[in-house]
């Protein structure tokens, strides 16, 4: 059984073949994309236009999910939709999303961390905007 928590995926370490990787995600969500032939314009599968529609539309789900107290599968059904927009993004857009993903978290863990009205962030503000 793979970790859920935080604390266990900071103490997990992966063993043996059976290992669960970035590459295999993206393999198969290009495999999605290539089988509904999504960069063909006619498509649109490509186009962030509608991309972005794509993804408020899931978001609204996961919300809908998280805030109507539905089951708990039904909001990881909704993340996981999410999670496939995303890592479809950067296919359409031809971005390679891990890199990114490593430049940012090196930035963030460097961040302040501020307390608000709505809870804790890690954002870049600017003195003007504290």
């Amino acid at each position: 059984m793979y970790p859920l928590s935080v604390d266990e995926w900071i103490n997990f370490e992966s063993q043996g073949e059976d290992i669960r990787s970035w590459d295999q995600m993206m393999n198969r969500v290009a495999h999605f994309h290539s089988k509904y032939d999504f960069s063909n314009p006619i498509n649109k599968g490509h186009d962030m236009g509608y991309r972005i529609s794509l993804t408020v539309e899931e978001l609204g789900e996961f919300a809908a999910a998280i805030t109507k107290g539905k089951p708990d599968q039904e909001a990881a059904e909704e993340l996981a939709d999410l999670l496939i927009l995303i890592l479809g993004h950067s296919l359409a857009l031809e971005i390679d999303l891990f890199d990114e993903f490593n430049k940012k978290i090196e930035r963030v863990m460097q961040r302040q961390v501020r307390h608000t009205k709505l809870g804790i962030r890690v954002t870049d503000y600017s003195d003007e905007q504290a």
